[in-house]
């Protein structure tokens, strides 16, 4: 599979780059929103920014189930149009406050909070809503390339945040990032819809979301990608507070110092995305597998003892991040039914960014108490266990068995089914090779 197929198609194209320019702003704006709390309304208080940043996605716990029906039910066009348009308008409105000079600690738990709303709705839809813009075949490629989108906006924006907070502060910041909803909105309504592909609707009825939970319930390999993106996203994920404290309390650095760190991440992210576009078949192994690979950097970016040797550190963590993050997006969304697609994904939304209000706070806290540094080493060690839980757990339910070929170094695992097979297929080589045998000795 070519890495950008998806981009062949009308639709997808429109998409990519709208929420390309839509993301770039998101990114600028999360940057902006941390150092307005962390350095003008606080005295760097990590505890503020974790609130700040847990309010922003405590919504998604509430909201996202009805979401995930609202996605298996209405055009998601139209609900996506509108989501945007929310979140436009929440952004300018933050900005002129904060540029009138009136902003207070208040208003950003405010805005983040009812930015959150409007995010919970939109989640689950943008997720679902790139099946309808590429062949089923295509999806997997489709999902890595939004990844990619992303983290190249990630790429841009924080260091583009960084330079415009030392200019011109955090409020302009906010108004462009209102702006570039427009983007997503004028992608959204010049897309051909007898291009868009029919997806299934869910009819009305009672106990829906309940269904959507039993499904969830009985799908075991489902569960363990969400028990490890949960654990790994609540005390890992949070670069936002944890690049903040450590370029500001550990290596004194400005606004600019510290966008660079989002945009240095974001090269391995985009590495892992573009990665991730090219495989055809992402599995529940290698998100437990990229799992415990960002235990391993994690640990290691925590040790890094100045800001260039942090920054570099970066770069591995978010290859490792980004790969568990697609693998379980894509593994999910190719494995479940259609019709049940947006209640499924978003319970896991729910688990993936519903994690965050949990643990942005507790590593704050930890942040405050113990040091930048064990802000991280915490996402670390939470990141080993739960991976290496998971694996053994794997083995031992699902007996698989797992191989290292010191021929080709490289792991192999099998289920059942495909040691059986490999078997089978052993005997006939010997079968065939003893019939050969006994053929030359005639």
């Amino acid at each position: 599979m070519s890495t950008f197929d998806s981009l062949r198609y009308f639709n997808y194209r429109l998409w990519f780059a709208g929420a390309l320019v839509a993301n770039v702003g998101t990114w600028m704006q999360r940057v902006a929103q941390d150092w307005l709390v962390l350095t003008v309304l606080t005295s760097e208080s990590g505890v503020a920014v974790g609130v700040t940043t847990a309010l922003q996605f405590a919504p998604v716990l509430v909201l996202s189930a009805w979401a995930g029906l609202l996605a298996d039910r209405v055009d998601r066009r139209k609900l996506l149009v509108a989501t945007q348009v929310g979140q436009g308008v929440l952004a300018a409105g933050l900005g002129v406050l904060v540029l009138g000079g009136h902003a207070q600690l208040w208003h950003v738990y405010l805005f983040a909070g009812l930015l959150g709303c409007v995010s919970a709705i939109d989640a689950p839809v943008r997720q679902t809503f790139v099946a309808e813009l590429v062949p089923p075949e295509k999806l997997s490629n489709a999902v890595g390339l939004n990844s990619a989108s992303f983290n190249a906006a990630r790429l841009i924006g924080p260091g583009v945040a960084g330079l415009l907070i030392a200019w011109v502060g955090p409020g302009w910041v906010f108004i462009i990032n209102a702006v570039t909803f427009g983007a997503t909105i004028l992608a959204l309504t010049g897309m051909r819809g007898r291009e868009l592909r029919s997806m299934p609707s869910a009819p009305r009825a009672k106990g829906q979301i309940r269904d959507g939970i039993r499904y969830v319930r009985n799908r075991s390999d489902i569960l363990v990608i969400m028990v490890v993106v949960g654990v790994v996203s609540t005390f890992g994920l949070n670069f936002q507070l944890t690049s903040a404290l450590m370029a500001r309390t550990e290596f004194g650095k400005g606004a600019g110092e510290y966008g660079i760190l989002g945009s240095v991440l974001a090269i391995g992210s985009l590495t892992g995305a573009l990665l991730a576009a090219r495989r055809e078949r992402p599995r529940v192994r290698l998100v437990i597998g990229s799992a415990f690979a960002f235990g391993i950097t994690t640990g290691v970016m925590a040790l890094m003892p100045t800001y260039v040797s942090f920054a570099i550190a970066c770069i591995p963590v978010g290859l490792a991040s980004l790969t568990m993050m697609t693998a379980a997006n894509a593994t999910i969304q190719m494995t479940t039914e259609p019709a049940m697609r947006g209640r499924v994904m978003a319970l896991y939304m729910i688990v993936f960014l519903g994690a965050t209000p949990v643990g942005s706070p507790i590593v704050g806290w930890v942040g405050e108490e113990l040091g930048a540094r064990w802000s991280i080493g915490i996402g670390s060690i939470s990141a080993l266990l739960v991976s290496a839980g998971a694996a053994l757990w794997a083995r031992r339910a699902w007996d698989v068995q797992v191989r290292y070929h010191l021929s080709r170094p490289h792991l192999e695992v099998l289920h059942p089914a495909q040691v059986e097979g490999v078997r089978e297929s052993a005997a006939r080589r010997v079968g065939a090779q003893d019939a050969a045998d006994r053929a030359s000795a005639a």
